[in-house]
């Protein structure tokens, strides 16, 4: 059994695994099969140098298509994924994964949300652990993805012109442990939250396993502040009332005080947790602001044995100290591990429905 969580002071020590990569250049991850394409989006570059002169760097995906990004036999482990792609708008490319053969997919979300970047067309740099986005639109997931038979990885184009994706998937084929749990990610938007209503992070979660992140896209509808609202953690046999309950929006997403710095919101980038991008109209409190944020629990995992539900409230303030229960644009995606893979998500939104105006 390899013990295979990749860190420093497991670097030295040596492995039975074996190095696997797809991308536009070796479909299938073949080992010794890399850069042979004699077709594709680079053919006409390389017509003076000939074959494995980057003649398929990237593949094209057209309107309504389901392009197969990778189908693995295991057992083995996703160890890092990097993507890009030139779409003229958010939300265009939906991202998601199936475990051992599973029909129904335990990753959905529109590709920008998976890599806390909904809003990826005005660019910021985010630095994290599992999660980076480099200049201009570079995607990098370092999610731990453990499977034992079989791994396939998709991405639907829904929007009206085609596309051209770069991507490229790195893994391991390597023994498995039995223990090891499935990653999950499910994407919802609620535009606009009723009043008086809660938004619903995720719900449904069934088995045993560890709650590992949460991202945030928050557009605000109202003047003045808009975090007071407590994220709450509802595991196996809560009832009205859950296990874990958050003090504010800012405090769940490590910050205090309205993320204000002399009266401005103040982004931050860490290892674990940011409020990296905010688009503002005046950079204070005037309606119409959006804001990514992300939580990562790597060294805080929520464990749960039966059960999970997560929400959070959309709270500001009104007149007479009161609080205002906001009708804002929230979309989320909960990142989770789990001992079998989920079957059960809600449908995606529809296009217009997932679209950031």
């Amino acid at each position: 059994m390899n013990d295979f969580t990749g860190n420093l002071s497991k670097l030295a020590r040596i492995s039975h695994a074996k190095s696997r990569s797809i991308s536009a250049e070796n479909f299938k991850g073949e080992a010794g099969k890399g850069g042979m394409a004699t077709e594709g989006t680079g053919k006409n570059c390389a017509r003076e140098l000939g074959p494995g002169w980057k003649i398929s760097p990237a593949v094209v995906i057209k309107p309504g298509e389901v392009f197969e990004l990778a189908a693995i036999d295991g057992p083995g482990v996703i160890r890092h994924i990097w993507i890009t792609e030139n779409s003229p708008q958010n939300r265009a490319l939906i991202l998601r994964m199936y475990w051992e053969g599973n029909d129904k997919p335990s990753v959905e979300t529109p590709l920008g949300d998976f890599f806390a970047a909904a809003d990826c067309q005005e660019y910021r740099q985010l630095t994290s652990i599992p999660v980076c986005v480099n200049p201009r639109r570079a995607f990098n997931c370092y999610w731990e993805m453990p499977f034992k038979t079989s791994c396939r990885i998709t991405l639907e184009n829904i929007c009206d012109e085609d596309l051209m994706v770069f991507y490229q998937i790195d893994y391991t084929l390597e023994d498995v442990p039995e223990d090891c749990a499935y990653f999950h990610a499910q994407f919802r938007r609620v535009n606009p939250l009723p009043y008086k209503s809660v938004y619903t992070i995720v719900d449904g979660i069934e088995g045993r396993g560890q709650y590992v992140g949460t991202y945030m896209f928050w557009g605000v509808n109202n003047d003045g502040w808009w975090g007071e609202g407590e994220i709450k953690f509802y595991m196996d046999d809560d009832g009205e009332f859950p296990t874990i309950c958050g003090t504010g929006t800012e405090d769940y997403f490590c910050g205090s005080w309205n993320f204000d710095v002399n009266g401005k919101y103040t982004e931050f980038c860490t290892p674990y947790v940011g409020m990296y991008k905010v688009m503002r109209p005046d950079g204070a409190y005037r309606a119409n602001q959006r804001f990514s944020m992300y939580r990562w629990h790597i060294p805080d995992p929520i464990h749960f044995e039966k059960k999970l539900r997560v929400t959070i409230q959309a709270l500001g303030w009104r007149s007479g100290g009161r609080y205002l229960p906001l009708q804002d644009d929230i979309a989320s995606v909960a990142f989770w591990y789990q001992d079998t893979p989920a079957t059960n998500f809600p449908p995606l939104p529809s296009k217009d429905e997932l679209e950031i105006i």
